[in-house]
C-alpha cells in the first residue's frame, strides 16, 4: 500500500529567480505576482511526537526555503528549551514559494504547531489564520487523544483537513489499521491516504501537491478597508512589540497608520514583512497573506491577541472573529529569591504574556516568601515552560510555590467567591460549601491496562462515565476526574502502568461539590503561608504527613526543638519534630555531688524554652525549593 515517494518538483525561490533573470527588480516582480488564489495558508497538527516538525523541516527543504547549508532538526523551534525537550512550545509561521505540477507558481503559508494538551490554545489561534490543516498521523502509534482533540478544532474551524501518515518505513508501522482508525474515529476518508516519512523525504512531494488540490485559496471582500487577524505577537528590545497578523481584508505598508480596534492605540507602521523563516521586510503585505507589522508600540500590554487592525483613517467599524477567550487552569505563586529583583521579574512577566495570552499574573505577598506575584496557567508543562524562560531569558532566580487550581467557594449567604490562593479562604464557619474544578479526560490505552487505568482514575476520585474500542489494541476511556488530582502525577502514572502508550487529552468540565479543606503547615507553632494548600478531606492526612517530612529533612537544627506541624483549622493532622542543637554543658564537670550537673541541665532547659518562645525559624530558600518539588514528585 505504500507508495514510492517522487522527487520534490521543481521550486520557486528568490534565490533561483535571481540567478535566472540576474535582475533583482524582476525578481520581485515575480515574486509579487502571486495572485490570491495562489495562496495557501495551512497548519501541522498532530499528537505530539508524531512528526510535525520533522515534517515542516523537509516542507521547507523540498522548496527551498531556507539555504541548505542552515538547514537543522527542528529548524522552527526558535527557543533552546523547545530544542532541548524535543517539543513544539510556540507556534512557528514561515512563507515559502512553490511550482506545482500544473506549472503554477504558489505562495505556502505555514504555521507549525504545538502537540501537547497544554499548548492547545497556540494550535487554536493559528487555526484562526489558516484554510486548511495537515494531520499528521505515526502509522505505529496510530489515533493518539490529542490527534482526536486537534482534528476536532480544526473542524470547529472551517479547516480543510489532509490526513498524513507518518513513519511508513518503520518496521512497526501498521498503515491499513492506521487508516480505518482515521475514518473510524475522525471521520475523515482514506480512500487515497498520503503515506510519507518526514525522516527520509518519502512522499513529500505528495504532500505538496495535495496542500494545491484539497485547500482551498482564501477569500476576501474586494474594496473593503484593511482587516488584520492579530494571532501572535513578540517583544524585541530595539523594535518594540512585533505583531504577527493575517491580512484578511485590503493590504499593509510601511508608512501606513493602523489602529488597534480592541485598545483604540494608533501607530504608523514602520515595516511590514513575511517570514522567510526570518524575518524579511517587504513592500506590501495583501489579503490572503500572514506575516507580521512593527510600528512605535513599546508597551507589551498594548497589544491584546485576536484583536482585528484596520486603518486609522476610514477604517473598518466590524471586528473579525476572536479567538475564544481562555481562562488559567493552575495557579502558582511566583516570588524573587532576591527583593530586588522584583521589577525585574515583573518585565519578565509582561514581556511573556505579550505571546502567551494564556498566561496571567497579578502581585500578591507572602509573610515568608516577600513580594511576588500570583501566576495563572493552563497545565503543569505550561507553567514549567513559563518558569524555565523567566530563568533563562531574563536571568531571574525564583522560587515558585505549591501548584493550585480555582475553587468556587460559597458563603452562608449566598455569596460566591474565587479562590486561586489557600491564604485567602475564610473562615470555615463562613462557608456554606465549596465546589472544585471538573475535567473531562480521553485516555487512550493498550486494552491490557484498562484495569489499572480504571484503578488510577478512582484512586484520583474520579470515575470513568464511558469505554470503546479503537481497535481490537486499545481503548478509550471516556473519565470524569477533579482538575486538582492530574496535577501532579497523573500523566506520570499513566505512562508507567501502560509502559508509555497512553495518552491524554482533557477539558474543563465544570465544578462540583467537594469536601475540601485548607491545610496549613506550621513552624514552631507559627503559619508559613507558603505551604497553606487545599486538599481534600480524606487526603489531607497524607498530604500533611509528607510535606512536614520534607520539611523536617531540609530545615536545618537551630538552638531549639522545632515542630513541624500540619493542621486544618486548629486539628493537628502530622506532626515531625526537628531535634535541636545539644551543647553539653556538664561536660567541664568531673566528680562531685550530681545536683551541680542537674542545675545546669535545668538552667540550658529553661534558656532553650525562652528561644523557643522568641526565637524565629530560619528556613532557607533551598528549603522552599526542595520541599516544593519533592511534594509534587513524592504525592
Amino acid at each position: 500500500m505504500v507508495r514510492v515517494g517522487q522527487r520534490p518538483t521543481p521550486y520557486l525561490t528568490t534565490r533561483s529567480l535571481k540567478r535566472a533573470t540576474g535582475n533583482p527588480k524582476q525578481v520581485k516582480s515575480l515574486m509579487e505576482k502571486i495572485t490570491l488564489e495562489n495562496i495557501r495558508n495551512f497548519c501541522i497538527i498532530a499528537h505530539i511526537d508524531h512528526g510535525k516538525t520533522t515534517l515542516s523541516d523537509r516542507i521547507l527543504e523540498a522548496t527551498r526555503a531556507i539555504d541548505p547549508r542552515q538547514l537543522r532538526e527542528q529548524t522552527l523551534d526558535a527557543m533552546d528549551l523547545e530544542r532541548e525537550r524535543g517539543i513544539t512550545i510556540k507556534c512557528h509561521p514561515v512563507s515559502m514559494m512553490y511550482t506545482a505540477k500544473n506549472g503554477k507558481s504558489y505562495r505556502f503559508n505555514l504555521i507549525d504547531t504545538p502537540g501537547h494538551v497544554d499548548f492547545t490554545y497556540e494550535v487554536s489561534r493559528s487555526m484562526g489564520a489558516c484554510e486548511g490543516a495537515i494531520l499528521v498521523v505515526d502509522a505505529a502509534q496510530g489515533v493518539e487523544a490529542q490527534t482526536v482533540a486537534n482534528t476536532y478544532l480544526a473542524v470547529d474551524n472551517n479547516l480543510e483537513i489532509v490526513p498524513v501518515l507518518n513513519k511508513v518505513d518503520m518496521p512497526s508501522a501498521k498503515v491499513d489499521e492506521t487508516a480505518r482508525q482515521i475514518e473510524e474515529v475522525l471521520g475523515i476518508p482514506m480512500d487515497h491516504p498520503l503515506l510519507i516519512s518526514a525522516k527520509t523525504g518519502l512522499g513529500i512531494a505528495d504532500v505538496l501537491e495535495a496542500v494545491v488540490e484539497r485547500i482551498h485559496p482564501p477569500a476576501t471582500r474586494k474594496g473593503s478597508p484593511l482587516r488584520a487577524l492579530v494571532f501572535d505577537s513578540v517583544f524585541d528590545i530595539y523594535r518594540g512589540v512585533i505583531t504577527y497578523v493575517r491580512v484578511v481584508d485590503g493590504c499593509l505598508k510601511a508608512g501606513d497608520s493602523v489602529s488597534f480596534m480592541s485598545s483604540g492605540i494608533t501607530t504608523q507602521l514602520k515595516e511590514v514583512g513575511i517570514f522567510s523563516p526570518d524575518q524579511k521586510p517587504i513592500d506590501v503585505l495583501e489579503a490572503g497573506n500572514v506575516g507580521y507589522l512593527v510600528g512605535s508600540i513599546k508597551d507589551p500590554a498594548d497589544i491584546k491577541i485576536g484583536d482585528t487592525v484596520t486603518s486609522a483613517k476610514d477604517g473598518a467599524t466590524e471586528r473579525l472573529p476572536g479567538f475564544k477567550e481562555v481562562h488559567p487552569m493552575v495557579f502558582s505563586g511566583v516570588y524573587p529569591v532576591s527583593t530586588d529583583e522584583y521589577e525585574k521579574v515583573r518585565t519578565g512577566l509582561e514581556k511573556l504574556h505579550l505571546n502567551d495570552a494564556a498566561f496571567s499574573f497579578h502581585p500578591e505577598s507572602s509573610v515568608a516568601l516577600g513580594f511576588g506575584f500570583r501566576c495563572g496557567f493552563l497545565g503543569l508543562l505550561h507553567m514549567e515552560v513559563v518558569q524555565e524562560r523567566l530563568r533563562r531569558e531574563f536571568d531571574l532566580d525564583i522560587i515558585s510555590t505549591h501548584p493550585a487550581v480555582v475553587y468556587k467557594v460559597t458563603l452562608n449567604g449566598g455569596e460566591v467567591m474565587e479562590i486561586d490562593n489557600p491564604v485567602h479562604m475564610p473562615d470555615p464557619t463562613r462557608v456554606d460549601h465549596i465546589e472544585e474544578p471538573m475535567i473531562k479526560a480521553t485516555i487512550i490505552c493498550p486494552s491490557a491496562c484498562i484495569g489499572d487505568m480504571m484503578r488510577i482514575v478512582l484512586e484520583r476520585r474520579g470515575f470513568v462515565e464511558k469505554t470503546e474500542s479503537l481497535d481490537g489494541t486499545r481503548v478509550i476511556l471516556t473519565c470524569i476526574l477533579p482538575l486538582n488530582e492530574i496535577l501532579i502525577d497523573f500523566h506520570d502514572m499513566l505512562k508507567s502502568v501502560s509502559h508509555g502508550y497512553a495518552s491524554m487529552d482533557y477539558e474543563p468540565h465544570g465544578y462540583q461539590e467537594s469536601d475540601i479543606v485548607r491545610m496549613d503547615i506550621l513552624l514552631n507553632g507559627e503559619v508559613v503561608d507558603a505551604f497553606s494548600c487545599m486538599v481534600h478531606r480524606d487526603k489531607a492526612v497524607s498530604r500533611g504527613r509528607q510535606i512536614c517530612k520534607a520539611l523536617s529533612e531540609e530545615i536545618p537544627p537551630h538552638m531549639f526543638k522545632i515542630p513541624v506541624q500540619a493542621a486544618i483549622g486548629r486539628n493537628i493532622i502530622a506532626r515531625e519534630d526537628i531535634r535541636p542543637f545539644r551543647k553539653d554543658v556538664t561536660a567541664k564537670l568531673y566528680g562531685g555531688d550530681v545536683t551541680r550537673k542537674q542545675k545546669l541541665l535545668k538552667k540550658q532547659a529553661e534558656g532553650k524554652k525562652r528561644m523557643k518562645e522568641f526565637g524565629q525559624v530560619n528556613v532557607p530558600q533551598t528549603a522552599f525549593i526542595a520541599v516544593l518539588k519533592g511534594t509534587a514528585t513524592d504525592e
